[in-house]
């Protein structure tokens, strides 16, 4: 049995950017008080593989209204009202298959990589 994680699911190709490590800030429209590990689930569409896996783990280490400067971090251009997710130590992982869902969600995590 493994352990609950909180998840985020994400766009394609943005989650596989984020897993390779070369995007470490995700932009949403609404913050979290939340901090800590947060499993990165790619979502079904658009239909990149791999679609519909979590993909990596990071840490979670600020929410904050985003920046011109995040732009480069974020791979995405400003936008008003946006968030910045920061994100650290990001750990691709065995992808494995997991039912998105808008928010934060709890996923049951398998036995640690």
């Amino acid at each position: 049995t493994g352990n609950a994680m909180k998840a985020l699911s994400v766009k394609q190709p943005w989650a596989n950017l984020i897993a390779s490590g070369e995007k470490t800030i995700e932009t949403r429209t609404w913050s979290t008080s939340y901090r800590g590990e947060l499993l990165i689930v790619s979502s079904k569409q658009p239909s990149i593989p791999p679609a519909g896996k979590a993909l990596a783990i990071v840490q979670l280490v600020k929410c904050r209204p985003m920046k011109k400067a995040d732009e480069d971090a974020a791979r995405c251009s400003y936008y008003s009202g946006a968030y910045a997710w920061v994100f650290k130590d990001i750990r691709a992982i065995t992808p494995f298959p997991v039912r998105g869902y808008p928010g934060l969600y709890d996923v049951e995590y398998p036995e640690r990589d």
